[in-house]
């Protein structure tokens, strides 16, 4: 697309914006891949992830602005000019240290150095108009409260009517515009390595912009500080990243020191070595997963972690394997799901084809029919995803309570604000502020 010369965090932007849109491709791993390749370090990476999130974030809203600007409408015009208009909109809308006339003049250089100079003008055109009317831009369609929030949130309209039928009006609101909110990010202590002290003096001596975690132990909140991936502290296995939501399932688990558990959907891992943590290291961790490759990721991580009582298979989890059958004291299935309680993480899961999405309750229920076979008399399971759809929470579960009266939901209780909890739990981000989960735990009975 761009011939040899330095890239800067806009072409790279703008790269992976036309891997989304050509391929298919996931904008998290297309930006690590696309950064690396391009050679961007620092601000320039920051920037670069910034404007690539942010559009594919606002794309919707984005994309009515500029068809109120221009003579073609947004979805007409090619896809690289498009794109260039979307990076250059962002900017002006939503980045307020970048002024209006750099983000005017590097979308009409980017026309000029990927082969479209006669499109300079016309982007020149428009993006002038956004300046011109950035404090008072055209009004979003207000038809109905799902198509306004639709344009003015850029998720599609069934997702909205979807959670309109969940929440109130002003809470669906909160969530949607909770999903396109830069989130600090969660990390956990690696207590088979350090402690909390240790690791908030040392992240914060390598200039970590760090704080406690509200109420989850061993947990903090880190922002503003890149890749923390080049961290000593991170190579050298002394914290995890996992979103408080995530960190829960393990501790509503309640794994034990000498335990037997069993993660049936276990990529990239991260529950399962916060249950080796918990465990003290001491005890068996089996941890499933159908993909070779995302093995290869838990085999890295708990080598970086130091956590030795764990081992890797690959098994689907739809598939028996009898051999397990009533040798584990806490199963976890933290199931494929439609993930529509991380788009704040992962941005473009909104754009999924909600027929796609259809299937996914018959495969929960499936796992799940499998894997509570290897639930020991008196043992653990439970049952999470990260979503909030009824359908793949607790109808799930509730259909499979009613054809297994050998399990029950047991309570549990955990931090405040959250507190005691009947059995199951849905963790929404506008009142946790975790990503969206549901976690259910569950006992067999004989």
């Amino acid at each position: 697309m761009i011939e040899n010369r330095k890239f800067t965090a806009r072409d790279t932007a703008l790269e992976v914006l036309m891997q989304i849109e050509r391929a298919n491709a996931w904008s998290d791993s297309s930006l690590k891949r696309t950064i690396a390749k391009n050679g961007l370090e620092g601000r320039e990476a920051a920037l670069a992830t910034r404007l690539a999130y942010g559009v594919v974030q606002n794309r919707t809203l984005l994309d009515y602005y500029i068809t109120c600007y221009c003579v073609q409408k947004a979805h007409r015009l090619e896809p690289v000019i498009r794109n260039i208009l979307r990076i250059g909109g962002y900017q002006i809308l939503f980045m307020d240290k970048i002024p209006h006339r750099a983000a005017v003049n590097e979308a009409v250089e980017m026309c000029r150095r990927n082969g479209r100079p006669r499109a300079a003008g016309m982007v020149n055109a428009v993006l002038r108009k956004f300046v011109a009317n950035w404090m008072n831009m055209p009004p979003i369609p207000q038809g109905s409260t799902a198509e306004y929030l639709s344009v003015r949130y850029s998720h599609p309209r069934w997702l909205v009517e979807r959670l309109l039928e969940l929440l109130p009006a002003e809470e669906a609101e909160q969530f949607l515009q909770g999903d396109n909110d830069i989130v600090p990010t969660t990390i956990q202590t690696n207590l088979l390595k350090t402690d909390d002290e240790s690791l908030l003096q040392e992240l914060r001596q390598a200039g970590v912009d760090i704080a406690r975690h509200g109420w989850l132990p061993h947990c903090f909140t880190v922002s503003g500080t890149g890749s923390l991936e080049r961290l000593p502290a991170f190579a050298e296995g002394r914290f995890m990243v996992q979103d408080a939501a995530a960190h829960l399932v393990t501790v509503v688990a309640g794994p034990q020191k000498g335990d037997r558990v069993q993660d049936v959907c276990a990529a990239p891992g991260g529950k399962s070595f916060a249950a080796a943590i918990a465990m003290e290291g001491e005890g068996q961790i089996l941890s499933c997963d159908i993909h070779p490759h995302k093995l290869k990721l838990i085999d890295s991580g708990a080598k970086r972690l130091g956590i030795s009582c764990l081992r890797t298979m690959l098994a689907d989890a739809r598939e028996h394997h009898a051999t397990w059958d009533r040798a584990a004291d806490v199963v976890i299935a933290d199931v494929p799901c439609s993930g529509l309680g991380i788009i704040r993480k992962k941005p473009d899961i909104r754009y999924k084809n909600p027929e796609e999405l259809a299937q996914l309750p018959i495969i929960q229920r499936e796992i799940l029919e499998n894997v509570c076979r290897y639930v020991r008399s008196g043992g653990v399971l439970v049952y999470s995803t990260c979503t909030i759809l009824p359908e793949e929470n607790e109808q799930v579960t509730e259909a499979f309570l009613q054809a297994h009266p050998e399990f029950e939901r047991t309570a549990f209780t955990l931090p405040l604000p959250i507190g005691s909890c009947d059995g199951q739990l849905t963790l929404w981000p506008q009142r946790h502020g975790t990503d969206g989960f549901y976690i259910c735990r569950m006992r067999r009975k004989d």
